[in-house]
């Protein structure tokens, strides 16, 4: 199992390194991606475009498809729900939320440009989680259930808000606002790359070094107490280090949904469902599905470009409904 495991994270690892230069040399301004090492070191024709469009794009689509899909792993894991996702804790549409009020209520004030967008979505995500665990606090412990069904409530409030603020906007703000809302990454900057790589890299080591007690979680919140896991300080450490992945990702690249579905699902199919491996490999197959989503969707109506939400979105909810339907046929011949 060791090896098998091993093999699935050396064959992810190379198949994103080789769609990441794909990726890169395929637009408008095609570039052989077994040219692009040697374009680099000597800076010849094509370097403008690849170190100040394409590598800030893709790099940005591999980091948001990583914390994403790791944040969705640790939230089946920590639930024992395998159709958990960061948006159940409304996170995205927290994020969403801030976003829409930013765009619609202060929008004009250029000086913070898409900066200010980007920070609204980092607030609006917080505030929800923050809400969402207070409300599922009795006593001083966090029962996971009554979270769950917090963030429902807290995502459905959010969507509200954005429908509100939607019917508010003005043409412009309107086209802004749908825009981000299904997500893209044409915003892609080094800058941008530095604050994801940063802020998602510390809430994927949160998620990775809790992987252990995530293990013996499946077993239970009761038993996992019993063989020795402190399971509050264990779900506060991980809704942190959800919440601090998912919220950079969001305030990135906008509302790009189903990939922390997709990728743990297929990867306790054909992987394991030990987190450990888990998480690391989620972290490599989100960034794989991220960039290759964008590079279907700038390509396949070039020269104009699909939101990349949309693109997720076609492959998670098939996925979701096969995934519905496979369960309740083990449910009704268990």
């Amino acid at each position: 199992m060791q090896g098998r495991r091993q093999s699935i994270l050396w064959m992810l690892s190379g198949l994103l390194f080789v769609t990441l230069f794909v990726a890169a040399g395929t637009g408008a301004y095609s570039i052989p991606f077994w040219k692009i090492p040697s374009i680099l070191w000597t800076k010849s024709e094509g370097y403008t475009v690849l170190m100040y469009i394409r590598f800030p794009r893709v790099l940005l689509g591999a980091l948001v498809g990583a914390v994403l899909a790791v944040s969705g792993t640790s939230l089946q894991g920590l639930f024992r729900n395998p159709l958990a996702d960061p948006g159940l804790l409304g996170i995205n549409a927290g994020a969403g939320m801030g976003a829409a009020m930013w765009i619609v209520f202060a929008g004009h004030i250029s000086l913070f440009g898409m900066w200010g967008v980007s920070a609204a979505a980092f607030a609006g995500a917080w505030l929800v989680t923050w809400m969402a665990w207070r409300l599922s606090q009795v006593d001083g412990r966090v029962l996971v259930a009554t979270l769950l069904l917090a963030g429902i409530a807290l995502n459905s409030f959010a969507g509200a808000g954005i429908g509100l603020l939607t019917f508010l906007a003005d043409d412009q703000q309107l086209r802004s606002l749908t825009f981000w809302m299904l997500g893209g990454l044409g915003g892609g900057t080094w800058w941008t790359i530095l604050t994801v790589a940063l802020f998602g890299g510390l809430g994927i080591f949160l998620q990775l070094r809790l992987a252990q007690p995530l293990n013996l979680m499946t077993f239970g919140e009761a038993d996992a107490y019993h063989m020795g896991v402190n399971t509050e300080s264990l779900k506060r450490q991980m809704i942190l280090g959800v919440t601090l992945s998912v919220a950079v990702g969001v305030a990135a690249a906008g509302g790009i949904g189903f990939v922390g579905l997709v990728v743990p699902h297929l990867l306790r199919m054909f992987g394991s469902a030990e987190h450990r491996f888990l998480i690391r490999a989620s972290a490599l197959g989100g960034a794989l599905l991220v960039v290759l989503s964008d590079l279907f969707a700038r390509t396949i109506v070039a020269p104009a470009e699909l939101p990349v939400g949309i693109v997720t979105a076609l492959i998670g909810a098939p996925f979701l409904t096969w995934l519905l339907m496979r369960n309740k046929r083990k449910v009704l011949y268990a």
